[in-house]
């Protein structure tokens, strides 16, 4: 037996994720989408605890006070609040809702992505034909109009967003799966008997994980961006608990006299999104074989 042949899969696995994690460093934007998007984390997880006011205290003295007031490094809202306080309470929700709304759309447009791709036939066909009659509703009206008739909480939203977002994922798994199915390994599993669950989820799911991985993260910057625009629409998280879309909404009427109120959740927004698209764009490119010919 050679010696390439006695290589441990663990270690041919770890090899290639070495591989895999050089390439997504080498991708400038990527890391700079990380960096950014980990310290926003870490601001809106650990900021509260380190300010000297919370997100609901009111101080109609301080009322409108702008950055770099005293304690308050971004002003304060109409009701004197710390607009910190409510920017980093804010990021909590937003950033659990996109994360959650990513794990529940990703999970069940993947299942329904690897049955249609690898049953094909006319349980494929239905499938499809399922996700193209979502995808037939544009999917910001079909949003609001979920979220007009449920009462609005952060789980709730959740949910509507991932109601919402799954289908992206649905499709860019079962091309995946569709184009795999009738590989040797596929084939030489079912000679083996091995029970369809099996081979959709241990054999196929595996093969496809790039693509799934760079869905989610994009879908993590889709999510953000939806629940601050249905907020900002008053149909989202509603006050006094605090989310980057309800900020802007509040913001609105204060842009001549008090244009910080809409900035700092803005750029906050901005941030979030774009990090998340420069990884999803690294990740895309590192996780990408023909890497490995260059």
């Amino acid at each position: 037996m050679s010696q390439a042949a006695t290589i441990p899969a663990a270690a041919s696995h770890h090899w290639w994720q070495n591989r895999t994690l050089r390439r997504f460093a080498r991708h400038k934007l990527a890391m700079v989408g990380l960096v950014m998007i980990t310290v926003l984390t870490l601001a809106c997880v650990v900021g509260p605890w380190l300010l000297p006011f919370n997100d609901l205290y009111i101080d109609l003295r301080a009322r409108f006070a702008p950055p770099l007031t005293g304690y308050h490094i971004f002003g304060t809202d109409p009701l004197g609040r710390d607009l910190a306080a409510r920017l980093f309470m804010a990021g909590r929700i937003s950033l659990l809702i996109g994360f959650f709304a990513m794990v529940l759309c990703t999970v069940f447009g993947t299942i329904i992505g690897v049955a249609a791709g690898y049953y094909g036939g006319r349980i494929g066909a239905f499938l499809m034909r399922f996700v193209d009659a979502f995808l037939a509703f544009p999917s910001i009206f079909l949003l609001l109009a979920l979220a007009a008739f449920i009462k609005p909480s952060p789980f709730m939203i959740t949910v509507i967003i991932a109601v919402t977002s799954w289908m992206e994922v649905a499709r860019i798994v079962e091309a995946e799966v569709r184009s795999l199915r009738e590989r040797d390994f596929i084939l030489a599993a079912r000679m083996l008997g091995l029970p369809n669950r099996w081979i959709m989820f241990r054999e196929l799911l595996p093969n496809v994980m790039g693509p799934i991985i760079v869905a989610a993260t994009l879908t993590v910057a889709r999510a953000i961006l939806l629940e601050a625009y249905v907020s900002f629409l008053g149909y989202g998280i509603q006050p006094p608990l605090p989310s980057w879309g309800n900020m802007l909404n509040g913001a609105q009427q204060y842009l001549a006299s008090a244009p910080w109120l809409a900035i700092v959740p803005g750029i906050a927004i901005t941030l979030a999104v774009t990090s998340f698209n420069f990884i999803g764009d690294g990740l895309r490119d590192a996780l990408d074989a023909r890497g490995d010919l260059h």
